[in-house]
């Protein structure tokens, strides 16, 4: 039965609630925003139809309380819940507080969110579709002896892996039998801090691994298409940070084989809107399943861009009834897309997270560019939430063209008065290895953090200050900041110094 959709909660902030509500607009969808004390000015706000009060700023006392969430979804008469990524988005009894209550939640259900999100169901799962799985166990292991044994089966290094969990809590990766048993406690105790759930089972380690994930879309009807591959290997702390289509590490007799395989699964696992699929690929190019995401990825845009399908406006369009409005045969291939995340965070201090007040912000934009951003010029940064600010996505006929528009995007953005990674962005766009594509999960700690002091020169807490001044009388600080680029660094503190009395 077809139901439509018009009006939609987006339980989110920042970029992806501000995403959801541009596609919305277009549908004609009006939007209702949740906010925390801390967001009362944010930009989402001020986008949506209407907007309502959560509670103080930690998640756990607002973005996080399904009741205080359903009950505005109810009072504002939303037909509809959009859970973006993160907070919310794969909690199974989010889920069934919002059916329970005749509301549609833009999403799959909760049984197979908690089939999917349990690592060690979806190993099984996998098995029994054909797709290839790490060798190890599809249990979890309790009993050291038997984790001894297993691990000398499949041979050392092997990984230690939270089932209830994910973002590389409750892992542990071990080389020799005498670590074992104080790495199976410490991944125990972390995943029951972060999960609630102890459960640890054992895989095979891939060394120098790259990670390829397909976008996948189903419909009620039984019909899964997939939308290609990314390739998101440049990671800090197991989390992305740089993603791009396609990947050039694959032929397309690979391709072909790897988004057979996320089909097959998504199929077998009887699955309902979009969702991601992820697996490692090794050196010799084999490839395995490593886990499915339930929800829309931070790194939708290039696959939006390669493909010209709006996820989002599909995500709608199935959870009102209806079935794909294409085919696998109509999905056509365009170009290379590339996105950079745009994080509060300094990486020379180990991507550590930042806070304050943006003081100026000024983006770059173009042919072929998009930016996803959730901040302006005013904007508070603070710590309650992940700091991401922004994405940028560049788009070109190949590689080349996408990574140096990339290049001229960040070079020309201006961001001042928190610490960001776009340094960091810049040094990976013109590293001869990325830039030829050899790079892997453990490029930032074999290259960036033993090469970042020689490479970034430009000091950004100085730029800020600077920004800081001119904008505090109203001026803008482009031309200013345009010719200190021509500067050495020892004449722009000078100029710096000059320009502050």
């Amino acid at each position: 039965m077809i139901q439509r959709i018009k009006k939609i909660l987006i339980a989110n902030r920042g970029e992806i609630a501000i995403r959801v509500m541009r596609t919305c607009k277009e549908l004609g969808i009006q939007t209702v925003a949740v906010y925390s004390e801390a967001d009362k000015t944010a930009p989402h706000v001020y986008l949506a139809d209407e907007a309502y009060l959560l509670g103080p700023p930690p998640a756990k006392e607002s973005y996080l309380i399904i009741e205080k969430i359903v009950e505005v979804a109810k009072n504002s008469q939303a037909d509809a819940i959009h859970p973006g990524y993160g907070f919310l988005s794969e909690n199974s009894d989010f889920v069934d507080a919002i059916t329970a209550n005749g509301i549609i939640f833009i999403g799959p259900n909760s049984e197979s969110m908690n089939l999917l999100g349990d690592k060690t169901l979806a190993r099984k799962l996998a098995l029994s579709a054909g797709v290839p799985i790490a060798p190890g166990t599809t249990d979890s292991i309790t009993d050291i002896s038997e984790a001894k044994r297993i691990s000398s089966e499949i041979t050392y290094p092997v990984l230690l892996k939270a089932a209830g969990g994910g973002g590389g809590k409750g892992m542990r990766i071990v080389r020799q039998e005498s670590d074992l048993e104080s790495s199976l406690k410490q991944a125990r105790s972390e995943a029951a801090s972060s999960f609630d759930d102890d459960r640890i089972f054992i895989e095979k380690y891939i060394e120098n691994p790259r990670h390829i994930e397909v976008q996948i879309l189903a419909d009620s009807f039984g019909n899964v298409v997939h939308l290609g591959e990314r390739e998101c290997s440049i990671q800090r702390r197991h989390q992305k940070i740089i993603e791009e289509s396609p990947s050039i590490a694959i032929s397309q007799t690979l391709r072909n084989q790897i988004t057979d395989a996320a089909v097959s699964l998504m199929k077998q696992a009887k699955y309902v809107n979009a969702g991601t699929v992820e697996f490692l690929l090794d050196c010799n190019g084999n490839f395995y399943f490593m886990e499915v995401n339930t929800r829309l990825q931070v790194e939708h845009p290039v696959t939006e861009l390669r493909t010209g399908i709006d996820l989002v406006a599909e995500q709608i369009r199935i959870a009102e009834g209806n079935r794909l409005s294409f085919r696998q045969q109509d999905v056509s291939f365009h170009g290379h897309a590339i996105e950079c995340r745009i994080y509060a965070e300094d990486p020379q201090n180990d991507f550590f997270p930042s806070t304050g007040t943006i003081q100026w912000l000024k983006p770059s934009l173009g042919l072929g560019v998009r930016e996803d951003r959730g901040v302006e010029t005013g904007s508070e940064v603070l710590p309650y939430y992940d700091p991401l600010l922004s994405k940028i996505i560049t788009f070109g006929k190949d590689r080349n063209e996408a990574l140096n528009r990339m290049k001229r995007v960040l070079d020309d953005y201006e961001l001042f008065g928190v610490e960001t990674n776009i340094p960091f962005c810049q040094w990976l766009m013109n590293h001869p290895k990325f830039q030829n594509g050899e790079f892997d999960t453990h490029f930032i700690a074999n290259h960036f953090l033993k090469e970042r002091d020689l490479t970034i020169p430009d000091n950004i807490l100085e730029q800020a200050a600077l920004a800081s001044l001119l904008h505090s009388k109203h001026k803008t600080p482009n031309s200013v900041l345009r010719q200190e680029r021509q500067f050495t660094s020892s004449s722009w503190k000078l100029q710096r110094k000059e320009s502050l009395h």
